[in-house]
């Protein structure tokens, strides 16, 4: 049984005769009978009685079209409620953050995606980029901020900014009015870093690594917070992005010199996963650049 077939026969009953029924289906008359008598030989029972001009309903017939009115109206309901959901911008969009943008980058941009869209429902996942990135393959988060690149063509990419490196040390330290710095003119200083597990610890590393310095860690932790406290009470010196300057801090900030010390962060999502217009607005407001 076919859903062209309940139309077909509901037209037939609802105007009395195969040819109109043929014209509101926008059909013609052969192919129209010819799939209601495909529809009687599967039911087993006659329709219609096609008496001359004159076309009535069986009592088969008058059974089905009460049940095939309701299919075609469930049909159609189905199909507004799907155009409903595809321009609505509600229900519940989850994005996961790495910890080191969270508390700087995403206020501004939830504040204003929920602003817009409040029908919209919020939820936020702060962890380090591996288990952001397992949650992605599981589809138990819609979109992750964090550090870019992302290995693996599974995940598609978008970038929202790049962003300076800079070193931390105290307000007293010999460095702190310079304009930029090479880390290697920090090797004497104990260092201050995120601990392993977080991208940025890589990030950091890798500068040094360039700067041929291998760093004296005295002290790890998984916020920045905490390392400019403790650069602030003059236990050593740190990496950090731009976006974790706190100048209400008692640290200078100098920016490194290396053109590579750079970070960006993107917005991922997994690749060939479709998208609601919620989840499809959040990624825009993410990423453009205007904003």
């Amino acid at each position: 049984m076919e859903l062209h077939q309940l139309r077909y026969f509901c037209a037939v009953a609802d105007t009395g005769s195969f040819s109109r029924g043929a014209l509101r289906c926008h059909v013609s008359q052969p192919s129209l009978s010819q799939q209601i008598l495909k529809l009687e030989d599967e039911l087993g029972a006659r329709l219609f009685d096609r008496l001359g001009r004159v076309t009535r309903l069986t009592s088969a017939g008058e059974t089905l079209l009460p049940r095939a009115r309701a299919v075609l109206q469930q049909l159609e309901a189905a199909r507004g409620d799907v155009d409903i959901q595809k321009e609505s911008v509600s229900g519940l969009v989850t994005i996961g953050v790495i910890p080191t943008v969270a508390p700087y980058l995403m206020p501004r941009h939830l504040a204003e995606y929920s602003r817009k869209f409040p029908e919209a429902q919020l939820s936020v996942v702060e962890e380090i980029t591996p288990i952001l990135l397992d949650r992605l393959r599981a589809s138990t988060i819609d979109i992750a901020v964090l550090a870019l690149p992302i290995r693996g063509h599974e995940f598609e990419s978008f970038p929202m900014l790049t962003e300076a490196l800079f070193a931390a040390v105290p307000k007293k330290h010999r460095f702190a009015r310079r304009n930029v710095l090479s880390l290697k003119d920090l090797r004497p200083d104990p260092f201050l870093l995120l601990r392993d597990g977080h991208c940025f610890r890589d990030t950091a590393v890798a500068a040094c690594d360039r700067a041929r310095l291998h760093p004296q860690i005295v002290f790890e932790s998984g916020q920045f917070s905490s390392l400019l406290s403790m650069v602030s009470a003059g236990m050593g010196v740190s990496i950090v992005p731009e976006m974790a300057i706190d100048k209400r801090s008692r640290c200078a900030y100098v920016r490194l010199s290396d053109e590579q010390a750079v970070r960006t962060i993107g917005a991922v999502r997994l690749r060939g996963r479709s998208f609601s217009r919620t989840q499809s607005e959040l990624l825009s407001q993410l990423t453009d650049s205007r904003r």
